[in-house]
């Protein structure tokens, strides 16, 4: 039997496509919708069996409070939280304010779908790992804070992250290959890989992950695809002083 839901994220073509992936899996989907001051209006006069709420910051104070204001106004709604690799902080804090699950963003369909049913049902929606990982971490807290965005930029070649911003701008691989001025079966392979390293399946699916961890900010107005600054050759030496040069010499 269906869920009947919503889908509420930062990023507008993100929730769109989720709806779409879960109203052909025979999901009822009564709305899309990117966070706003309204976002749960929308959800308390709804009243979903369950919402998946995008949060790309979930460790920010505050990041959450919509969910309160839900589980406060309409208990009955479960709520399952998508975001990026989770800190300590924000499992508990999604916890806390009343979230029934926590899925990673770049998670498969059918783990969402999963996550869904058992939220439905009154079951925590969590994968063992993130809470295994996140117990590690607050048993053995790291001494520098959890950024994705970096990780996940170290894993990339200079090459791979001009690759990765232009299909967040929507190019294709005749247009990546035509800009970066190689074939476009490299441009192809240069895509797998990136797909590969972000552990995500679709082109979609890799740009929306840079969006959430901050990657593409990084990426754009960092080094990693700045190009290199124009070097002016040196000056060939010019004839001794009181000598007059010559022209087509040699």
């Amino acid at each position: 039997m269906g869920v009947r839901l919503m889908v509420v994220d930062d990023h507008r073509l993100l929730a769109e496509a989720l709806a779409s992936a879960l109203k052909l899996r025979g999901h009822r989907v009564l709305a899309a919708a990117a966070p706003s001051a309204g976002a749960a209006d929308l959800v308390i006069s709804r009243a979903p069996e369950v919402c998946l709420l995008g949060t790309a910051s979930p460790a920010e104070p505050g990041a959450f409070d919509p969910v309160v204001r839900i589980k406060r106004e309409r208990p009955q709604v479960a709520v399952v939280v998508l975001g990026p690799v989770p800190s300590p902080l924000g499992i508990a804090a999604a916890f806390a304010a009343g979230a029934s699950g926590y899925v990673r963003h770049n998670e498969r369909i059918e783990g969402v779908e999963r996550a869904m049913m058992k939220a439905r049902a009154g079951e925590a929606a969590v994968e063992p790992q993130l809470l295994q990982g996140a117990f590690t971490e607050l048993l053995n807290p790291a001494t520098q804070p959890d950024d994705e965005g970096a990780r996940l930029l170290q894993l990339l070649t200079p090459r791979e992250v001009e690759v990765l911003v232009r299909v967040a701008e929507g190019e294709d691989t005749r247009l990546i290959a035509a800009g970066m001025g190689i074939a476009p079966s490299t441009a192809r392979t240069h895509v797998q890989r990136v797909l590969m390293k972000l552990g995500v399946g679709s082109r979609l699916e890799a740009a929306a992950l840079a969006a959430r961890t901050g990657l593409l900010d990084r990426a754009t107005g960092g080094s990693a695809t700045a190009p290199a600054p124009a070097v002016s050759p040196p000056r060939p030496p010019g004839p001794p002083r009181g000598v007059p040069g010559q022209q087509g010499a040699g």
